[in-house]
């Protein structure tokens, strides 16, 4: 069922069969934006597109609205709900009901029209799907002992190279891990819907104010995906680290770093949700937030949040905080590169996994060739600044037909779920063009370290 690498001879993980690839075919439909301005703004190309629709006569306007039915019905979810809700959408942002266009009086044909020339297709997922992380289901009911039901998160890459996250579900469990198998995942839908925010907002905003977002009821998370909605996040949404953080006193929210990136900046911001259902993105405040990179702890350690960051942009530190949304602290220096296989940078690849031996803790080095290693450490479960042990050589690196991709030479997790007390599945990115999946006991990762 599944191969060992042999890129040491004592490595402990185990490459799956499963492999999840960029898929051209899997389309959004999404908001097609014309550079409009606001309310109360000199009429632009967005008003001159209503008023050309509004002067058409209602039979052409059925004419031109069977065609896109012809083309379009059968691709999307819910096509036409979607065109009559931008049509309200555009309706507000351009405030038709001032116009002398006498917006009561079109036809439900005419609306929906309107409405599909400010929406368009988006291949999401067209380019790549990398980077993973891979977190407990909110819902775990029916689960029995040792089995799992969890959600994995993916960046997907499509067109124009623009970044979102997308989801997948799926079982796994300790035992079948333990004999040699493997896990399920949930399949996905010929369908793939894009959230909403609960505003209504429209097109990409320059704002620092957090944004909610929502999935539509009736689609399931493995068909939904998250685009860029800011004007900080305007080049994508990259990286996602989930976790299941515990803020404690039963208190429990799934929480994600990933970096937002408009074309000239980054900044770390928050994804955060209790239920998949509801997202609240913000930015990470203070000044930890111009990087990247960054991990939470899953709980409080000494009643402050913990995480990790690449702070310079080639060590690790570990930054405290009283704040889950506010990083003041720079943190102190908690690894620097070591070995040849992590000379030129090294950076943490998911948030720190509790174990009865300590926190794990996997890394990704940087070595000659900017290739790309997986590495892990091993830190005290009650002073995480204290290191119990770390790996002289990496567990997983790209090899053979994998050293290929966008990205080559490149393996990367934002993420790992233990099962059990032992057993490790590991989602990894591929040359930045696929996603691959490895499991591990965690006595034989805990071996491999000084």
């Amino acid at each position: 069922m599944d191969k060992q690498l042999h890129v040491l001879s004592r490595n402990p993980l185990h490459i799956l069969d499963e492999r999840l690839h960029a898929d051209p075919t899997r389309v959004v439909l999404r908001p097609f934006h014309l550079g409009w301005q606001g309310a109360g703004a000199p009429e632009g190309r967005a008003l001159r597109l209503v008023r050309d629709v509004a002067g058409l006569d209602e039979a052409r306007v059925e004419r031109e609205y069977a065609l896109v039915l012809h083309d379009f019905l059968d691709r999307h979810w819910q096509t036409e709900h979607m065109f009559e809700a931008r049509f309200e959408e555009v309706a507000i942002a351009l405030e038709l009901g001032r116009r002398d266009l006498c917006v009561a009086e079109f036809s439900s044909t005419r609306r929906k029209l309107i409405g599909a020339y400010f929406c368009h297709e988006y291949t999401y997922a067209a380019a790549a799907l990398m980077n993973p992380s891979i977190v407990p289901h909110p819902d775990q009911s029916g689960m029995k002992e040792g089995t799992v039901r969890f959600i994995l998160s993916l960046r997907a890459v499509g067109e124009g190279h623009i970044s979102s996250v997308a989801f997948r579900e799926g079982i796994a469990s300790e035992s079948t891990m333990k004999e040699g198998g493997s896990f399920s995942l949930w399949p996905e839908s010929a369908f793939a819907t894009a959230v909403q925010r609960c505003d209504h907002g429209l097109g990409i905003q320059d704002e620092d104010a957090p944004v909610q977002v929502e999935r539509h009821p009736e689609s399931s998370l493995s068909n939904t995906v998250i685009f860029p909605i800011t004007e900080q996040q305007a080049n994508g949404l990259e990286d996602l680290r989930l976790v299941r953080l515990d803020h404690g006193d039963g208190d429990i929210e799934w929480v994600g770093t990933y970096t937002a990136y408009s074309g000239r900046s980054i900044r770390s911001e928050l994804l955060r949700t209790r239920d998949f259902r509801r997202f609240t993105l913000e930015p990470v405040q203070g000044r930890a937030g111009r990087n990247k990179g960054m991990a939470l702890f899953p709980q409080k350690i000494g009643g402050q949040y913990m995480m990790v960051g690449r702070q310079d942009g080639k060590n690790l530190y570990l930054l405290k905080s009283d704040r889950i949304d506010r990083w003041d602290d720079e943190g102190v220096l908690l690894m620097e590169p070591e070995y040849p296989w992590e000379f030129i940078q090294i950076g943490n690849c998911g948030s720190p996994i509790l174990t009865d031996a300590g926190w794990l803790l996997f890394t990704h080095g940087v070595g000659a060739m900017r290739k790309y290693a997986l590495g892990c450490v091993l830190l005290d479960r009650d002073d995480p600044s204290r290191i119990i042990g770390r790996v002289r050589e990496p567990v997983l690196t790209a090899e053979n037909a994998d050293r290929a991709g966008y990205v080559p030479n490149v393996v990367y997790t934002c993420g790992a779920l233990l099962l059990g007390k032992d057993q490790l599945l590991i989602p990894y990115g591929i040359s930045d063009i696929s996603v691959g999946f490895a499991k591990a006991r965690l006595q034989d990762l805990l071996a491999l370290m000084v």
